[in-house]
């Protein structure tokens, strides 16, 4: 993995940082549960090519009771928290569960649980991605790279966003790219439900972490493909 620097990951983007969602972390914060290669998901090793910075719109992943388990509370999840940093291959392939993975130490979970608010997800996080960046890469240290380049990246206008008719998923990208100066509106991926509904943005990064062009072939939204944003409220 290459390295890099807060003063480069703070060129990258331009702008306040996106709000994560409020949270305060629990006094008793369950540890989460060992996760490794499967039948379904083997262990795969394969050259980086470039990465994915994935966030999660946690209004649409809060409502209808999707907030249960080790989440946070979602009273006031309002905008986007970090899935995670994630390695892609040079081909159509991705590197994953690259090593074994020990379960996380509380301190790591604490530390990070407001940015990734589920110490369950970080833990899959670090084992099916983080195993895999190379360079004598720690959970502590794959998670402040993570939550520094979150940091980084500005969110447009949600609100005025989610009540414009005809939406489109251009539109949101364009909107991205005018909210991040460094980005363009084919540096990102939406991800909807069936329905149409937002519940991820993808940024699509190099090697060096620098935003680029998403590869051809990767998973979202079309450009002409209606979107609807997930505000919140009764």
């Amino acid at each position: 993995m290459q390295r890099i620097g807060a003063t480069v990951i703070g060129a990258l983007f331009a702008g306040q940082a996106i709000a994560a969602p409020q949270c305060s972390v629990p006094r008793n914060l369950a540890p989460p549960r060992a996760e490794g290669p499967t039948d379904r998901e083997p262990k795969r090793l394969v050259p980086i090519g470039g990465y994915t910075l994935s966030l999660i719109w946690m209004p649409e992943r809060c409502r209808k009771g999707r907030g249960k388990g080790d989440w946070l509370s979602c009273h006031d999840a309002r905008g986007f928290a970090l899935h995670g940093l994630w390695p892609e291959g040079r081909g159509r392939d991705w590197p994953q569960y690259c090593a074994p993975a020990a379960i996380l130490p509380q301190a790591t979970l604490r530390a990070h649980y407001c940015v990734t608010p589920s110490a369950q997800l970080l833990q899959h996080q670090w084992a099916k991605h983080g195993t895999c960046m190379g360079g004598g890469m720690t959970p502590d240290r794959y998670f402040a790279l993570s939550s520094r380049l979150f940091d980084t990246v500005r969110a447009p206008d949600m609100a005025g966003l989610s009540r414009r008719r005809g939406l489109t998923a251009a539109q949101v990208g364009q909107a991205f790219a005018r909210a991040n100066p460094r980005l363009r509106p084919d540096m990102i991926r939406l991800q909807l439900n069936r329905r149409g509904w937002l519940e991820e943005a993808w940024l699509c990064l190099d090697a060096a972490f620098v935003p680029r062009r998403c590869p051809i072939g990767q998973s979202g939204a079309r450009d002409t493909q209606a979107v609807k944003i997930w505000r919140g409220g009764r």
